[in-house]
């Protein structure tokens, strides 16, 4: 499928799994890859209540553009908005989540901070591979519940600045997966990446802990009920590309 997008016809696929949708993923993959690379990845999600949308990046995949130079990210961060808008517009009401590993995480949380009515309607972000650009560490965490997941062996985004720029903000959770590198959703811990993204959706986003508080206070306990827990910067495609092929 395809829209009219910043620098030509953007390819997208929808990975659609039960009527009962819990949550809609606006995912964004990383340099060099496609959407096409994630149908494993959805398809746990699909299993869990999450619709995944995945866009293609320009010169990426099936859409049009040519990959290098890596367009300027502002065209990036233009269709991530025009998508999101897409995604709202098939299911509103239901939450929505961007996600987006290496350059596809970057993209989210330039669009984030640019708080565009597309990502007004972001109730959560799922991080992978978050890169360490200085574009991207000098923005404030977004304003809603963000989890970063990072391999301790990432030698493409080191994991210290990252952590750091994580512990900014209360509403962003960091967690560390031992032994794994760059490329989180295709390690071998690649299951254990996508419980925990499932469990943050559905215990952040679907149903936060504000809203269980909620919901007892009005009803009285229910069997099952959880307890409460605990100027936007351009940047060139070079930039980007310099920083995450970086080993």
């Amino acid at each position: 499928m395809f829209f009219e997008g910043i620098g030509g016809r953007m390819n997208y696929r929808i990975w659609r799994g039960s009527d009962d949708i819990q949550a809609v993923m606006v995912f964004l993959h990383g340099l060099g890859q496609c959407s096409a690379n994630y149908h494993r990845y959805a398809r746990a999600m699909n299993r869990s209540g999450i619709e995944v949308w995945g866009l293609d990046h320009i010169g990426h995949g099936l859409s049009e553009g040519d990959p290098d130079p890596l367009p300027q990210l502002p065209m990036l961060v233009a269709n991530a908005e025009l998508f999101l808008n897409m995604a709202a517009a098939d299911h509103p009401g239901v939450p929505l989540v961007l996600a987006g590993h290496s350059l596809g995480a970057g993209v989210s949380l330039l669009a984030m901070d640019r708080f565009g009515p597309a990502v007004q309607q972001v109730r959560g972000v799922a991080l992978t591979g978050t890169p360490t650009l200085d574009v991207v560490m000098r923005l404030s965490p977004p304003a809603v519940p963000t989890l970063l997941l990072h391999g301790d062996d990432d030698r493409i985004a080191a994991i210290g600045p990252v952590q750091h720029w994580a512990a900014r903000d209360s509403r962003a959770e960091f967690r560390v997966f031992h032994g794994a590198g760059h490329d989180l959703l295709h390690e071998p811990v690649h299951r254990q990446v996508q419980k925990s993204i499932v469990e943050f959706v559905h215990q952040r986003i679907v149903c936060p802990p504000s809203r269980l508080h909620h919901r007892s206070a009005a009803a009285g306990p229910a069997v099952g009920d959880a307890g409460s827990a605990n100027a936007y910067p351009g940047g060139s495609g070079r930039a980007i590309r310099a920083a995450i092929r970086r080993s």
